[in-house]
């Protein structure tokens, strides 16, 4: 294109005739006049022949070389000759530069209303700031418009919640699969809300969803036709925490092997009976327990005690259904992984305190000389449990039941050879963690493979032998047969609706968590 006057560089494409350009330190000003075709009025459509009269207007422009740009514009009046319109004059808009009651040409608003949903209002106020552009985050804000979401829903539509308090308000994301893109976002997470957005948009052939009783009973009532796709990542999470929960129940048969396999040496020492580390957490641990089973007891439901307690539901369940000797376990496992350096060194440590070395800065410096990596307040703390006699005796080096489960869920080729002759080890120890061991890599197999015709095998098996937590899972899978053997069987999942849920999670960060449900719907439905 061949540019012919200074128009065509500042009004591209534009009915505008330059008539005077000036320029200051910080600002440039144009004045132009109109010039196009009679324009029609926008009550009557009728077209204006009869100018009225003409008037300025100014109008904020993109910065230009580093500068502000200002515009002022005369535009013309027209009388509107249509005898029945109550407009008798109307003003004339030129299109690509000016609109009704806006001081910025459309340009500058398409630049702040990418700004606005880019960043929101503060940080756009900032950034227009530096870009030399006069925009508060009011007028910003004010510019979001959501774009309307279409009539029919997508052929292949995901659904999933997100939390705009976790644990306490929760909204819902629906996707459209084959696109990538956010449909529509819901202010719940209620069957109620989810089945009528599917009643107002039907079309949905394919709905992929989590495990939530709600949206399933949505589906059911709205859109039975449709087919539901269990998401395969949930289904492993869940099959793993089942796994998990195997491996805690039977702890006792791992450390028995090991005592069996390493007869214990005779005792060389004689320390303090061993008692109950008092630590915070273990006291803690142990009053919420009893307060938990109190309630329980008085037939208060879980929901209930969260909100009495002020704990999340999943802790009261985990307290509900979790022995107390597993969860004091937990909580004096917590923090392992430090003073996990210092067991190698105990029996040292133990013999050299009943010969009469008490001095935790000495036995320090001896075990440093044989390879401890640890603080020296690790072996003042053993040293002063050796004193009350709170020490624990020396463990055998037993994998925790995330590291056995880490073993069983990972595939075969990732393992180390210390890592399978460990889980081996496991296997051999306990009957129910190799049968948890072969069911899981089973399903992980009809799932990697899609061999969804199997799955009501698996399940049966399971349900005849396996331990008591995949069992459950398994009788979790019967009563949603259909969509699980549909995310088993067809390629897809809800993996670009949890991406979507990762993308709201960090809009929300960008707000400081203070937006309301309208802006955010703006935000997540206006960005691509």
């Amino acid at each position: 294109m061949v540019l012919h006057s200074i128009e065509d560089v500042l009004f591209p494409e534009v009915d505008v005739e330059l008539e005077r350009l000036s320029a200051d330190q910080d600002l440039l000003l144009v004045e132009v006049a109109a010039c196009g075709p009679p324009t029609r009025c926008p009550h009557c459509a009728s077209l204006g022949i009869r100018i009225h009269s003409t008037y300025w207007r100014t109008l904020a422009e993109r910065p230009l070389v580093g500068r502000r740009l200002a515009i002022r514009l005369r535009v013309r009046r027209f009388f509107c000759d249509c005898g029945h319109c109550p407009k008798r004059t109307f003003v004339e808009q030129v299109r690509g530069l000016s609109e009704r009651h806006m001081r910025a040409s459309t340009g500058l608003k398409q630049w702040l209303r990418t700004v606005a949903t880019e960043l929101g209002g503060r940080p756009g106020e900032r950034l227009c700031r530096k870009l030399s552009i006069a925009a508060g985050r009011t007028r910003l804000l004010t510019l979001l418009e959501a774009p309307e979401v279409p009539e029919r829903s997508p052929r292949v539509l995901g659904v999933d919640e997100f939390a705009f308090r976790k644990g306490r308000t929760y909204g819902t994301v629906l996707v459209d699969i084959e696109t990538s893109r956010v449909v529509d976002v819901l202010p719940d997470r209620t069957s109620e809300t989810f089945a009528a957005w599917l009643r107002e948009h039907p079309g949905a052939e394919i709905i992929c969803r989590d495990r939530a009783t709600a949206y399933t009973r949505a589906v059911k009532e709205a859109a039975p036709e449709a087919i539901e796709v269990a998401d395969r990542w949930h289904l492993l999470q869940n099959l793993s925490a089942a796994v998990e929960k195997t491996c805690h129940q039977h702890r006792s048969c791992l450390r028995k092997h090991v005592e069996q396999e390493v007869p214990p040496e005779s005792p060389a020492i004689d320390l303090p009976p061993v008692q109950l580390p008092r630590t915070p957490l273990v006291e803690r641990t142990r009053d919420r327990y009893a307060d938990v089973h109190r309630l329980l007891d008085q037939k208060w439901t879980i929901s209930a005690i969260a909100r009495h307690l002020g704990l999340d539901r999943k802790t009261v369940r985990r307290f509900k259904t979790t022995p107390l000797d597993e969860l004091l376990a937990s909580a004096q496992d917590f923090g392992a992984s430090k003073r996990g350096l210092i067991d190698p060194f105990k029996p040292y440590l133990n013999s050299r305190f009943t010969t009469g070395c008490t001095s935790a800065q000495q036995l320090f410096r001896e075990i440093r000389e044989r390879g401890y990596q640890g603080s020296v307040q690790v072996v003042r703390r053993h040293v002063a449990s050796l004193r009350e006699g709170t020490a624990e005796p020396v463990r055998a080096d037993i994998p925790s039941p995330r590291r056995i489960t880490s073993w069983i869920m990972r595939p075969r080729e990732t393992l180390t050879d210390d890592e399978q002759e460990r889980l081996l080890d496991a296997r051999i120890a306990c009957r129910d963690i190799a049968r948890a061991c072969d069911l899981a890599r089973c399903f992980h197999d009809l799932l990697i493979n899609r061999r969804g015709s199997m799955l009501l095998e698996w399940i049966r098996q399971a349900e005849q032998d396996a331990p008591a937590p995949v069992r459950s899972f398994a009788g979790f899978l019967r009563q949603d047969l259909d969509a699980v053997t549909a995310g088993l069987t067809l390629d897809w999942s809800s993996g670009k609706v949890e991406g979507n849920v990762n993308r709201i999670k960090t809009l929300k960060r960008a707000m400081y968590g203070r937006a309301s449900f309208r802006l955010l719907r703006i935000r997540v439905l206006a960005r691509p």
